[in-house]
Formats: structure tokens, C-alpha cells, sequence
């Protein structure tokens, strides 16, 4: 019973001490179709990793990504928007 206490308390302080935090992947994206409305690059932020982030809006067939920057956002990750870039705004020439 005593191994069972310590060992509960045990936990409760590793789980006190662990932060979640989850990564930011900052793209521009151009589409590869001919249409009026994405002729330039659309600056996008997002939590998907390269390879997710093209699978879930068509593949390379439709959209064309590059990556600018990725950063951590640390704390709690439920229901949050996407912290801001610690780096600043990007200068509209990159996006063009």
C-alpha cells in the first residue's frame, strides 16, 4: 500500500512538471490552377508538417508550398489559436 502511495505522488509530480507545446510551420502557398484568385502566394500558418499540409489541401498537383520559418509555441495546446511569430511580419516582396 506504502509503494502504492509513493508511487501515485510520484506521478502527480512528474505530471505537474511536464508542458506541452507543439510546433508552427509558416508557408507560401500558390496554386497551381489556373484561377483569378491565387495568382500571388498566400502566407499561411499552420501546425501541419510539409508532407500533411499538402496531402490535406490537394497534393502537388494543385498547390505548390515553400516553407519560410517554423517555431515552437509552448503551454497548453487545446483549443488555441497559433501563437504569434516570435520573428515579426514577413515582408510582402517574400510572398509575391
Amino acid at each position: 500500500m506504502k509503494k502504492l502511495i509513493i508511487l501515485s505522488l510520484f506521478n502527480l509530480l512528474i505530471i505537474s512538471a511536464v508542458q506541452a507545446e507543439y510546433r508552427v510551420y509558416q508557408y507560401v502557398m500558390k496554386n497551381k490552377l489556373e484561377t483569378n484568385d491565387l495568382k500571388e502566394g498566400t502566407l499561411i500558418s499552420s501546425t501541419l508538417n510539409p508532407r500533411a499540409f499538402l496531402a490535406y489541401n490537394g497534393g502537388h498537383s494543385l498547390i505548390s508550398i515553400d516553407i519560410l520559418r517554423t517555431w515552437i509555441c509552448p503551454g497548453n495546446t487545446s483549443k488555441q489559436d497559433i501563437c504569434p511569430s516570435p520573428y515579426g511580419s514577413i515582408p510582402e516582396v517574400l510572398i509575391k
